[in-house]
């Protein structure tokens, strides 16, 4: 009998096929026809993979609570889960501040574009009455008189990028609302008014795990018999679902191959060279990005999981591979959701009463490459401006990129919208993303995969921890 190419090995493909269609495609100019004929089918299956999302992600958490009969128990697990995720995230944002002050990525940008750009942050925080921390002006320096004129100017046309940029524009006032609300926001938003409405909004997750983590310990407080009733009842829609996510991942190969294809084909057009300039003008800021992206995923949450599930190196990313590249074609821990609990459930044999708790939260909350990012970017963006931050910035860098990544949503590029807020709190221009703008969506892939490679990490030591390894 002929062996089957494994799963994470067909998806490699696709996405290698993607690339290299991508390149094809700007020779040829055929960026149109991608877009028309192949985009759309990328889309079809996140589209896919978001219908299935929610009602597993309910269906999943009721039977795993229903199945504790301990609510102690699961009032533990729901505790220790927090910490966990509130403990990895502060982690990659330290881990990402000492790379960016080590490597200082920003000092190799030529010095005179550096106190230009020093004085059009002086020209901003004038504007706006920021109090500049350092206490320096290069404005009225004479010796910087020649370059005013020219850094006037260029504070003039970044204004107007900002103001005209419908995406930037559209991101200064998801940060500006998000700035605005109260300190216990986040509680109002996490429960429904109406879980119909949140059924229909994937970027309601944080809502329908409520109402599922309410419905599942109610369940565990009425009579037995109809309570087991019911959960056999939800028991069978989630087997329904499960099995629409094997059916769904036996295409996905094809599926990635689109994705990659279509987001290559979308930055690069008609012109073969923009790829490759898309790669090298990611510049040493995403450099270090990088670096601390690939220290998460390759190093700190392997070593955990290989001591934790006593499994070699090389068996863990073949067990879980399929959702890492899943993450990295669709930029979505949410649209991954679905394959993430596959995984964790078939193949590091991780209960469904964890997985199916722990990992919807986690794809909610735990932000941990975008709370990496947020910190590179930040320093990064103050180093090009000639700001020191000092150490009390800096923790306040720590302290609000943790709680940003809270309420970050699971969907591509929302680190953009908390990156502004993080920037806003350490008195910087949040307008300046405009900068490291051109990069974040191929940046947004590789987070994307250390967020859901976090969530595996937790998932499997909750299990670990409370004893539901199965044998």
């Amino acid at each position: 009998m002929k062996k089957k190419l494994a799963l994470h090995w067909k998806i490699i493909i696709g996405l290698l096929l993607g690339i290299i269609w991508a390149y094809i495609s700007a020779n040829f100019g055929w960026s149109t026809f991608t877009k028309n004929w192949i985009a759309p089918w990328g889309e079809i299956f996140i589209n896919l993979l978001k219908l299935i999302a929610i009602p597993l992600v309910l269906f999943s958490i009721i039977v795993g609570i229903s199945g504790l009969s301990d609510i102690k128990r699961l009032g533990r697990v729901g505790v220790k889960t927090l910490g966990i995720y509130l403990l990895t995230t502060v982690f990659a944002v330290s881990l990402g501040l000492v790379l960016v002050n080590v490597i200082k990525p920003g000092k190799y940008l030529d010095e005179n574009q550096r106190v230009k750009n020093r004085i059009t942050y002086e020209l901003w925080a004038q504007e706006n009455n920021i109090i500049i921390k350092d206490h320096q002006s290069y404005l009225t320096n004479p010796n910087y008189k020649d370059l005013v004129d020219d850094a006037s100017q260029q504070y003039e046309f970044d204004k107007s990028i900002a103001t005209t940029d419908p995406n930037i524009a559209k991101r200064q006032q998801e940060a500006r609302k998000t700035k605005e609300a109260g300190p216990l926001a986040f509680l109002i938003d996490m429960v429904p008014s109406n879980i119909f409405v949140s059924l229909a909004d994937n970027k309601l997750m944080l809502q329908i795990i409520f109402f599922a983590i309410f419905f599942g310990v109610v369940l565990l407080t009425i009579n037995k018999k109809k309570a087991d009733n019911v959960a056999g009842i939800i028991d069978g829609f989630n087997e329904v679902f499960l099995k629409m996510v094997d059916i769904v991942m036996k295409a996905a190969p094809f599926f990635v191959f689109a994705l990659m294809a279509a987001k290559l084909s979308e930055m690069a057009g008609d012109d073969p060279k923009a790829i490759q300039e898309i790669i090298i003008n990611l510049g040493w800021y995403s450099i270090v990005v990088v670096i601390g992206l690939a220290f998460l995923v390759f190093v700190v949450y392997p070593l955990i999981m290989t001591k934790v599930l006593k499994i070699g190196y090389t068996t863990l990313f073949k067990k879980i591979s399929p959702a890492q590249l899943l993450a990295f074609s669709s930029s979505s821990s949410a649209a991954t959701l679905p394959i993430t609990m596959e995984c964790v459930n078939d193949n590091l044999k991780v209960p469904e009463e964890v997985s199916s708790f722990v990992l919807p939260i986690g794809a909610t909350v735990n932000m941990d490459g975008t709370s990496l990012y947020q910190s590179v970017a930040v320093i990064y963006l103050a180093q090009i401006h000639l700001i020191d931050l000092d150490m009390a910035q800096q923790l306040t860098i720590v302290a609000t990129a943790t709680l940003a990544s809270i309420g970050s949503a699971a969907v591509p590029s929302a680190g953009l919208v908390m990156l502004m807020i993080v920037l806003d709190a350490v008195g910087l221009n949040p307008a300046w993303i405009a900068i490291i703008f051109p990069v974040d969506r191929i940046l947004d892939m590789m987070r994307t995969v250390v967020n859901v490679t976090g969530d595996i990490t937790v998932s499997s030591v909750i299990a670990k921890s409370e004893g539901f390894m199965k044998k």
